[in-house]
């Protein structure tokens, strides 16, 4: 196989990829729905629908580590003889090998989609909870506190870098404001470049070295977005 054939497999491997953080996000959906019924079945799906994100995680992991090594040693073999290719299967299989010996199931608990499942069940619980207390209440509502929270929920919902609607919110753990995923991620790439550090876009926030590894994706706030849209829009 070509150089350019081992890259196109490689773009292959990354859509899977997506593909895979994609299903995460939605078995975390599942796992909401299940945390918002409060019931002793629902624990128990949680708990399984846990170890399938785990499963998930631990596949995204290997895919990662073999994308890295098979780069690496494609740009090794690059600057050398072509009789070197021969041996181009057999140096990534031994380095992935070596790789994953080295990987602990453990640390899956710290993969960015494992911590914003489990933030997102602890927080759905935690809502859940608050709302039957203060439905027991029966505390009336008047028109301007209604007014208040729409106007507190939209400002919640707005990035503070795009000045619109977030689609995917990602939490930043540090100081715990929130960005949609593309415009954080874009401006986090953009001071690498310029060897700077990523400062907190929220006005007065004194994060001032803002990581991708602080961020993890806010699945209530993605679910609460588009529940207004579902009641904004009616069909």
């Amino acid at each position: 196989m070509s150089l350019s054939g081992v890259h196109g497999a490689l773009s292959n491997l990354k859509l899977c990829q997506a593909d895979i953080g994609t299903g995460m996000e939605i078995v975390t959906d599942v796992a909401l729905d299940l945390a918002e019924a409060q019931d002793e079945g629902g624990i128990a799906g949680i708990k399984e629908i846990e170890a399938m994100v785990l499963e998930c995680a631990k596949l995204d992991r290997e895919i990662n580590c073999f994308v890295d090594i098979v780069q690496q040693v494609t740009a090794e073999v690059s600057t050398q003889q072509p009789e070197t290719m021969v041996d181009l299967s057999a140096k990534v299989r031994e380095q992935f090998t070596e790789k994953l010996a080295t990987l602990s199931d453990a640390e899956l608990h710290n993969h960015q989609k494992v911590v914003a499942f489990k933030e997102s069940i602890k927080n759905s619980v935690n809502q859940a909870t608050c709302v039957f207390s203060a439905n027991q209440e029966s505390a009336e509502t008047t028109e301007e506190d209604e007014d208040i929270r729409v106007t507190q929920s939209q400002v919640n919902f707005t990035c503070p870098l795009t000045q619109v609607e977030m689609v995917k919110p990602m939490k930043n753990k540090k100081c715990n404001h929130h960005y949609d995923e593309d415009a954080i991620m874009s401006l986090i790439k953009t001071k690498q470049k310029q060897k700077k550090k990523c400062r907190c876009p929220v006005v007065g926030c004194g994060n001032a070295d803002v990581k991708q590894s602080d961020l993890i994706p806010d699945q209530i706030l993605r679910r609460r977005i588009q529940s207004q849209k579902r009641h904004s829009n009616p069909m």
